[in-house]
């Protein structure tokens, strides 16, 4: 029987508050994190291959939550902090923006976040896991679910059967969970590729990441230890075919060349993957005892560091949701909460992230103006360049600090 229809799922041989379906990142962090409420945790789904070359660049409210759940300083020498970072318009076209550069000092951070290989964020989340005894981990697929009003069930691969109040779906962008709880999403395809590397280069990067702006979209190099960074670089993907064919060293000189030589030269690392960019939201993020986290509930162009970062704000919301609900993490009021608590977050991120994407793509003279002018803004006025700082990093504390300057200015 298919994944994700609804049918008797066999026999319970155990029962759980919370089942966790998927073990990538977020799913893994959601793990830890409903122990981390004192609740017991099912984990369902494979150990993660560690073949997965990518970095990921976790930002402060991201960072805030791994804290939380112990693994902060575990996973902190392995990646580089993000000091800096810089949008340079590297296209032709008629109206040029100027370089902005933000600096984290300006709001007071060391850094906005840490960017670190996948493959030691992976493996410290799967050793973090295993030690802890809050977590059950069966290493098998869903093959069933089956949804009532009091529980969800799950059917494993392995025969066996787990009844659970709560299921957090954390089981990717064609989510099973997701579909058996009925939530309907929206999708758009970018016809763009993601063609993304790790390199090495001979002048030091200083800690600063660097999005160029093209015609295509954005070419963003982003620090990691050493004399090295990685690459996420959004092309047509008749481009990305092209590049994964040519030879290391045609390739190390093409990047070269589009970063103007910023960081001397350059030598490209095994390991090139290319991700076709496919934009997906879930219309919500909880129904029928199945919250979404992570790509089960959206998946974002690799713009501004999104991903990940939104995936583990899933978690820390939902945490705090079912806080309130030991007996009964699944409820439909701490469902409701969590939603809630998204939708903002989520709304702001998606917004964005289009805007930024299309005003790249668009030959539009008037979309070129505005985007232009946005950023000669944020280049000349100190205090706008801090509210978008801080937006970016969190939905609403721009506002809040903005907030508090006003109410400090007339106690003054």
């Amino acid at each position: 029987m298919p994944r994700g229809t609804k049918a008797a799922a066999g026999a319970v041989n155990r029962e759980s508050p919370v089942i966790v379906a998927g073990t990538g990142p977020a799913g893994l962090v959601a793990a830890l994190g409903m122990a981390g409420a004192g609740f017991a945790v099912e984990l369902v789904g494979p150990k993660p291959r560690g073949d997965d070359r990518r970095t990921t660049a976790l930002m402060m409210p991201a960072l805030h939550f791994i804290e939380r759940i112990g693994l902060r300083r575990r996973i902190e020498d392995f990646g580089a902090p993000l000091r800096s970072m810089r949008i340079v318009d590297a296209t032709s076209r008629l109206i040029r923006s100027p370089t902005v550069t933000f600096r984290a000092a300006e709001i007071g951070e060391d850094f906005f976040g840490i960017n670190l290989p996948n493959t030691e964020l992976n493996r410290v989340l799967v050793e973090t896991v295993q030690a802890d005894a809050r977590i059950r981990w069966s290493q098998s697929l869903v093959s069933r679910w089956e949804i009532g009003g009091e529980a969800v069930k799950a059917g494993l691969e392995d025969g066996s059967a787990v009844l659970a109040r709560l299921a957090v779906a954390a089981d990717g962008r064609l989510s099973p969970a997701r579909e058996i709880a009925g939530i309907r999403t929206t999708s758009h395809d970018w016809k763009q590729s993601a063609f993304v590397l790790n390199f090495a280069h001979t002048r030091p990067h200083v800690f600063t990441s660097t999005e160029f702006h093209t015609e295509s979209g954005p070419f963003t190099q982003v620090p990691l230890p050493g004399d090295r960074s990685s690459l996420v670089w959004v092309v047509r993907p008749e481009t990305a075919a092209e590049l994964m064919a040519l030879a290391d060293a045609d390739l190390s000189r093409r990047i070269e060349e589009r970063m103007q030589s910023m960081l001397g030269r350059v030598a490209v690392e095994p390991g090139r993957q290319v991700y076709p960019l496919v934009a997906t939201l879930a219309l919500s993020h909880a129904r029928s005892r199945v919250a979404l986290v992570g790509e089960a509930a959206h998946v974002f162009p690799p713009i501004g560091a999104q991903g990940l970062n939104l995936g583990i704000r899933d978690v820390a919301d939902l945490v705090d949701a079912v806080a309130g609900h030991p007996d009964d993490p699944g409820a439909p009021a701490a469902l409701s909460a969590y939603a809630s608590r998204r939708r903002p977050d989520i709304f702001a991120r998606t917004g964005a992230v289009n805007l930024l994407n299309q005003s790249l793509l668009s030959d539009f003279l008037p979309a070129q103006l505005a985007r232009g002018t946005v950023l000669a803004a944020l280049n000349a006025f100190s205090p706008l360049r801090a509210f978008f700082m801080r937006e970016g990093l969190q939905t609403g504390s721009g506002f809040r600090a903005f907030g508090s300057a006003v109410r400090e200015q007339i106690r003054r």
